[in-house]
């Protein structure tokens, strides 16, 4: 049996610095990861054919980046019936405003779930794919449990300091 990873696919090599942050998340969790730049509309055939070919060695979702037009995870989303994540970039005239209508707008059927523009929709993707992970990984879910924790006690602790600052405590 093959090892779940991720399909990481970018529209342009420009995606990259805003997609780090989904490495990031993938990696803290110990998650394998594969990363292509693939383009809907310029490489139609090769998007078409790393799919279904990643689909066939045991990816569990597909995290798609483009900007401008965006239909990337839509036409992976065609493609496949495993869980596409896309992330709108933040670019252009529009400043992402385009490519999260365009990510978002799908055909009933043809579902893509759709994070933020820019590196914080690059962080929830990564986090969202350790979610979709985790439904079959009680490992996995108790490390993003572990997470959230840590997270809540950081704040905890930064109130308190805050408190102690400002002379409310």
């Amino acid at each position: 049996m093959s090892t779940p990873f991720i399909a990481i696919l970018m529209g342009s090599d420009s995606d990259l610095p805003t997609m780090q942050a989904t490495f990031e998340v993938l990696k803290s969790f110990g998650i394998r990861y594969e990363v292509r730049i693939h383009s809907a509309h310029r490489t139609p055939e090769a998007t078409h054919d790393y799919v279904t070919d990643a689909e066939g060695r045991g990816c569990q979702a597909f995290i798609c980046a483009a900007g401008l037009a965006a239909h990337l995870a839509g036409a992976v989303s065609a493609i496949t019936v495993r869980p596409v994540i896309g992330v709108p970039m933040d670019g252009g005239p529009l400043k992402g405003q385009d490519a999260l209508l365009s990510t978002v707008q799908m055909p009933g059927g043809i579902p893509v779930a759709t994070v933020a523009i820019g590196k914080a929709g690059a962080k929830n993707a990564g986090y969202l794919a350790a979610q979709i992970m985790a439904v079959s990984d009680a490992g996995l879910a108790q490390k993003l449990r572990d997470e959230r924790a840590r997270n809540k006690q950081k704040i905890l602790a930064r109130n308190e300091e805050v408190q102690k600052e400002l002379g409310l405590a």
